[in-house]
């Protein structure tokens, strides 16, 4: 069994948009906002996915 992280990080969007690390933590605040989440809580790879509208495979690849 393949062993996937549960969380993104900004440079994890960096690398799935081809923008900035900047950009990266500004959307994971939006996406904590959205799905009322404290600050210190995490993003999953799964509601980075229905935010952004990206397959979940695909976040996966780039995530590997």
């Amino acid at each position: 069994m393949e062993v996937v992280r549960a969380c993104i990080y900004p440079k994890d969007i960096q690398l799935i948009t081809g923008k900035s690390e900047r950009y990266g933590r500004q959307l994971l605040t939006k996406i904590k906002s959205h799905f009322n989440k404290e600050q210190h809580q995490y993003i999953t790879l799964e509601e980075f996915s229905e935010y952004s509208g990206i397959d979940l495979e695909t976040i996966k690849r780039y995530i590997n």
